[in-house]
């Protein structure tokens, strides 16, 4: 059995260096050459969280010549290239989606129902630079919620047996809920963080922003339940308990918790926010703007989610700065 990291970048490079300390086979594929090429070098160096530093098996999409059992998909959505999947993935293999967003029906389309599984991933790591990552989450909340969007998998088991290499992994069967609670965190922290040019828990201690993140976060929990969703635990918490709220009690309670539960994420900073500041598009479409879609179907208001995609895509055209004032534009 081989398997692979189709998307070794941050996350991916993290996630590769612990399944081969652990002592199993896993490539990691990434378009960056330099990267690749550091990786190969010098092998994965990741500090933060942890400092671990391993030699790993590092390529190029040119560069793989054989089939894999098992993929993990950690590219962005907006990076497309599903297609290559299927010429590098084995007859009866899997590719376990661990992107941001809604991803599993675009996986699905591309290589089938039966060879799909999706894993909302609870932990962050930052690019330092070519073969240098740092884990900004504490080590003990690395955390994943693993299943499939079609009901069960038999290789189900086989991809946790890797992720448990880096890891707590929980096996659900409400995956849609357990990505709309993931869903609702990123709408709220990695939007600001990417907007403002904040870190998480920057986001949380100020008012503003933490204000501003907990509304977007009911209306994320709002558009979900309208649309049939439970949302799901993470981290063993019903965030969507925690942070809803009808009156004012509630509310400053919430507030007072937001703080509270970013703490172990404080020194994560959004991937947007280096998309945004590197002048790249970003994956907002596939997070706030998946929210807005869902809305329109249920017919429910999303004005916060609809105006960060706007900001995003103002500093996108740079039309507008990254800065903490962008946080005013959704009060």
């Amino acid at each position: 059995m081989k398997a692979a990291i189709f998307g070794a970048g941050a996350m991916g490079t993290v996630l590769g260096a612990f399944i081969t300390a652990a002592g199993k086979q896993i490539d990691l594929i990434s378009r960056n050459r330099a990267h690749i090429s550091s990786l190969k070098e010098r092998g994965a160096q990741i500090t933060g969280g942890v400092k671990l530093s391993v030699k790993v098996n590092a390529l190029t999409p040119e560069e793989v010549s054989e089939r894999y059992s098992v993929i993990f998909l950690m590219t962005k959505q907006c990076d497309g290239g599903l297609e290559f999947l299927n010429g590098i993935l084995e007859e009866g293999g899997v590719v376990c989606t661990m992107q941001n967003g809604l991803p599993e029906s675009a996986v699905i389309e591309a290589v089938g129902k039966d060879r799909c599984l999706g894993c909302a991933v609870s932990w962050g790591a930052t690019f330092i630079e070519s073969g240098k990552v740092e884990l900004t989450s504490e080590r003990s909340k690395m955390t994943f919620a693993l299943g499939s969007p079609e009901g069960g998998n038999a290789e189900t088991g086989t991809v946790k047996q890797y992720l448990s290499c880096a890891g707590k992994v929980t096996v659900t069967e409400n995956l849609e809920g357990a990505r709309w609670t993931k869903l609702a965190i990123n709408c709220a922290f990695s939007s600001l963080s990417a907007i403002c040019g904040m870190t998480f828990g920057e986001v949380g201690k100020n008012k503003i922003t933490r204000s501003v993140a907990l509304e977007i976060l009911n209306e994320v929990f709002t558009v979900a339940k309208l649309s049939g969703v439970k949302p799901g635990k993470i981290q063993g918490h019903r965030i969507d308990g925690l942070f809803s709220y009808k009156g004012p009690f509630k509310k400053r309670l919430a507030l007072a918790l937001l703080p509270l539960a970013m703490h172990s994420h404080k020194k994560l900073v959004s991937g947007m926010y280096f998309d945004l500041k590197a002048g790249r598009p970003c994956e907002i479409d596939f997070m706030n703007g998946a929210v807005s879609a869902a809305a329109k179907r249920v017919g429910a208001p999303s004005p916060l989610n609809d105006r960060l995609c706007e900001i995003a895509h103002e500093i996108e055209q740079n039309k507008r700065k990254i800065c903490f004032e962008n946080a005013f534009l959704l009060r």
